[in-house]
């Protein structure tokens, strides 16, 4: 038996020795096949055997291969144009998804405190402006950026939480999902604007970090526990966001803040006149901070007549 296997293998190594030639083009064979799959060969793109590709040839396959991949999966962004023709140049948000603000929109409407629970909320919203006072003072561009990254956390709680109630009770949402994470998108616009205009520190930076992870996991934790609160909170940080906002208005004004040219992605994202300033972008932020402040507040109402957000139709769309 083990002259029988001695044999088998003896011949195997004399006809590969043979034969090498045989055993490379059936390994090239192989590649030109499993490329020609890919889709990888083309315009004059070929594989030589035993032959090294040259650095050029091989930055050209490396770019092929990108295409290749996206083409393969069908993924690749569609082509999107402005009205005037030109390429569309943002990611993250498409021509459908603008707007212009509703800048007539009352700024002065306040909801008294009226129970316990909304004073609790008044109390800790003017408790946690203190800390904004001492630290930013008249820094208003600053303190709006702070104040974002704040702001943008509510709504993507309040979403993620209604999100999964659904699921594990069957139930749609009303519609408040949606508008809960457009209002988490609509801040962090925000944000992404005041990046382009503050150009914050690495220690502005890091308490950036420190705020968030902090608020975060506090407000998961009450909206779990009472989402009327949650809300009211909000409602009221949205006030303190006006009121900052307008604040950052009479400093433009007085001149105290230069008036500079709008931030690019600030033009497209409100459709602003082209010619647009800062004093443009923070009109219209605040307008959305004070339908922010509505919509908060008409949440906490229906939790505090006993319905869910469920019961009454969402608010989509209201800039």
């Amino acid at each position: 038996m083990n002259q029988v296997v001695a044999r088998s293998v003896i011949r195997r190594l004399i006809n590969s020795q043979k034969s090498p030639i045989s055993t490379f083009r059936s390994h090239d064979d192989i590649a030109i096949t499993n490329r020609q799959r890919l889709g990888i060969i083309g315009g004059g793109a070929r594989v030589l055997g035993t032959r090294m590709m040259s650095a050029e040839g091989g930055d050209e396959a490396a770019k092929e291969n990108k295409v290749s991949v996206t083409s393969y999966w069908g993924v690749a962004r569609p082509k999107v144009k402005r009205e005037d023709g030109s390429d569309w140049p943002w990611n993250c948000f498409m021509p459908w998804e603008t707007y212009q603000a509703d800048v007539s929109i009352d700024l002065k409407k306040h909801h008294k405190p009226k129970g316990f629970l909304d004073k609790v909320a008044y109390k800790t919203v003017k408790i946690l402006r203190l800390p904004t006072d001492i630290l930013f003072k008249r820094r208003y561009g600053c303190r709006a950026m702070m104040l974002e990254t704040v702001a943008a956390v509510p709504g993507m709680v309040g979403g993620m939480l209604l999100h999964l109630k659904s699921l594990r009770k069957f139930q749609h949402s009303g519609g408040w999902i949606k508008a809960l994470l457009e209002e988490a998108e609509n801040e962090r616009m925000h944000l992404m604007t005041m990046v382009e205009l503050v150009q914050p520190k690495w220690h502005e930076r890091l308490l950036v970090l420190a705020v968030q992870g902090v608020f975060f996991n506090a407000f998961f934790v009450l909206y779990i526990l009472s989402p009327k609160l949650a809300h009211r909170i909000v409602g009221y940080l949205e006030e303190e966001a006006i009121h900052s906002y307008t604040e950052y208005l009479k400093d433009i004004d007085r001149g105290l803040i230069e008036n500079v040219p709008a931030p690019a992605i600030s033009i497209d994202y409100w459709r602003l006149p082209q010619d647009a300033k800062l004093r443009d972008v923070i009109l219209v932020i605040r307008a959305d901070e004070a339908h922010h402040r509505d919509v908060n507040h008409f949440a906490s109402d229906i939790h505090f007549e006993g319905k869910e957000l469920r019961d009454a139709p969402a608010p989509l769309g209201y800039h």
